[in-house]
């Protein structure tokens, strides 16, 4: 199937955040960074991840945010990096992200998304992606968990955002699964990796990462 997705110059990226809440953040980490360093930490990760969708030079960035857009953090993010500030909307991942799609569509725009826990994803990751959709209605970016860490389309594919256990190692497998069955096309990323245990961390500070993320 060919994809009737727009241009790649017209796909936003929309970057998806918790605030920066001591104790409701990274709390795998939180056990052995203590719960203030863990949430600097998420902060960090969240303006790596804002950098690098504006780096990637495609369209206006957004930021989803949770609970909800007003916090201090979040409106510092939307006056550095020029990003508009949105509120997640829906009861879980699936529905949230959902809806962010759904609001580009009715734009006439494509969309990536991505989460502010993957340090290792690049601009040119993230303009791959949005390339991708000229030949395919998705592009994902598979984790090394079993989950995704980016999430490209170009048209409306809601069942892979029903049902889905979030969070658990079958996440992408049940979502090849659901495009399959839907007709869909879709071209896969190289796997990736992201931030939520002590290993990680200790990856991030083994690969070099972790200075740019505290910068």
């Amino acid at each position: 199937m060919t994809s009737s997705a727009p241009p790649a110059e017209r796909a936003r990226i929309a970057v998806f955040a918790k605030a920066p809440v001591p104790g409701q953040v990274k709390t795998r980490l939180a056990g052995v960074l203590g719960e203030a360093a863990a949430a600097g930490l998420h902060a960090g990760l969240v303006r790596h991840a804002l950098s690098t969708a504006v780096a990637a030079g495609l369209g206006k960035v957004q930021l989803w945010c949770a609970p909800d857009e007003h916090h201090d953090f979040f409106e510092r993010c939307a006056a550095d990096f020029g990003a508009t500030l949105h509120a997640q909307r829906g009861a879980d991942l699936g529905a949230r992200m959902r809806a962010a799609f759904d609001e580009a569509f009715a734009r006439g725009e494509a969309l990536v998304i991505i989460g502010a826990d993957c340090p290792a994803l690049k601009p040119a990751d993230l303009r791959a992606a949005a390339g991708a959709l000229h030949a395919h209605d998705v592009a994902i970016a598979p984790a090394e968990d079993g989950g995704y860490v980016l999430l490209a389309m170009a048209r409306a594919v809601p069942q892979i955002f029903e049902g889905v256990a979030w969070g658990g190692p079958s996440v992408m497998g049940e979502t090849r699964a659901r495009l399959a069955a839907a007709g869909v096309s879709w071209s896969e990323l190289p796997v990736s990796w992201d931030v939520d245990r002590p290993e990680d961390y200790e990856r991030l500070r083994r690969e070099g990462l972790l200075q740019e993320v505290l910068s």
